[in-house]
């Protein structure tokens, strides 16, 4: 839903009001946001580089690019509604370390030293997605992108990463098919828009096999980190379902078409070191050290120059966004007309007998 030319007047009036300074890196997304919502694209020369403050505030502006006035809107009048006696209330708690910031059993985010921690925390389930974990996921997501850490980490508790879709989100659904066909995709695109937009540096700290969507959305994240028992596995086609995440435009750009055809198509599974060495993860480190290693290192990166990151990874993503919405608007389209067809729910059916006789 749009904000309205009303809601966001309201907004501006509101950033007028507010008792504490929200800090310099707030204003700034607040200017480039304002500036974008009633301008347009950056349309001024850039301000000489020893006139800082106005080049800092032409950088806010212009890292947005071709965002649409519509969007630029509605971020600002989401990121001061984040400004809010409420919201600020409730980002004390967020500012000290080891804090949970987020009430859900099966999703539990936590913010120290300036890293925003969401973890998939079904280990008995191989931390497979449910409908309502989707949602807990698109909060934690919104609600990291506005609080006062550098970047923010998924990982998984226990075993596995991440196994994909609970299949009872397809199986439990009141209306049966035909409503999974109309909602299904419309919240699958609006979960991954949530990753196309997100502003922070975005990590996957993968400590086991991974499946499915969550496999699909890596190519969404910034960096990826695997231990070497992690596995990474795409069985879409095997489902009587097509790519997802945008993963039919940033896997074949990232590996080459031949080897995103082997796990998008023929659901080839990889090894960490093999999709390393494809370009899907970053880097693979020793399962027995793979904790304490990576905490390490991005606890160093969280000391970083937190607008310094933001915006470096606007300007490496802003000429991809519109492409990459447009592709998920086509993924989830597709996804629909197939989710009715025989071929789907005889796949469907197919695996729940498998799964009955494990």
């Amino acid at each position: 839903m749009r904000a309205s030319q009303q809601d966001f007047e309201n907004a501006v009036n509101q950033v007028k009001l507010l008792k504490k300074d929200p800090g310099n890196q707030v204003k700034l997304q607040l200017y480039g946001l304002y500036k974008q919502a009633t301008d347009g694209p950056c349309n001024m020369p850039k301000p000489g580089v020893f006139d800082l403050v106005n080049k800092a505030k032409w950088e806010a502006w212009n890292v947005l690019g071709s965002l649409p006035k519509e969007t630029a809107k509605q971020n600002y009048v989401d990121l001061v509604s984040s400004l809010s006696p409420s919201s600020e209330a409730s980002s004390k708690g967020k500012s000290r370390d080891n804090e949970k910031v987020h009430e859900s059993k099966d999703i539990v985010v936590t913010s120290a030293d300036g890293i925003t921690k969401i973890m998939f925390n079904r280990p008995s389930k191989k931390n497979a997605i449910t409908s309502e974990m989707y949602q807990d996921i698109m909060l934690a997501l919104k609600n990291a992108s506005t609080d006062n850490s550098a970047i923010t980490v998924f990982t998984g508790a226990g075993d596995y990463y991440c196994s994909g879709n609970d299949i009872t989100n397809f199986t439990r659904v009141p209306g049966g098919m035909e409503e999974v066909a109309k909602k299904g995709p419309e919240s699958l695109r609006e979960f991954v828009s949530t990753f196309i937009d997100f502003p922070k540096p975005l990590v996957a700290v993968v400590n086991g096999p991974a499946i499915g969507i969550p496999v699909a959305l890596l190519g969404l994240f910034d960096a990826v980190y695997a231990s070497d028992r992690a596995t990474f596995h795409t069985p879409f086609t095997s489902l009587g379902q097509c790519s997802e995440a945008c993963s039919s435009y940033t896997f074949p750009k990232i590996m080459g078409s031949a080897k995103a055809a082997e796990m998008l198509l023929f659901g080839k599974k990889l090894t960490a070191r093999e999709a390393c060495a494809q370009g899907l993860v970053t880097e693979v480190f020793p399962d027995s050290t793979f904790e304490k290693e990576i905490w390490t290192r991005l606890k160093v990166y969280a000391k970083l120059p937190q607008n310094s990151l933001r915006i470096s990874k606007q300007l490496i993503r802003k000429n991809e966004k519109e492409k990459l919405h447009a592709v998920n608007a086509e993924e989830c389209s597709t996804i629909k007309a197939m989710v009715l067809s025989e071929e789907y729910i005889n796949a469907i059916k197919s695996f729940l007998s498998r799964k009955s006789k494990l």
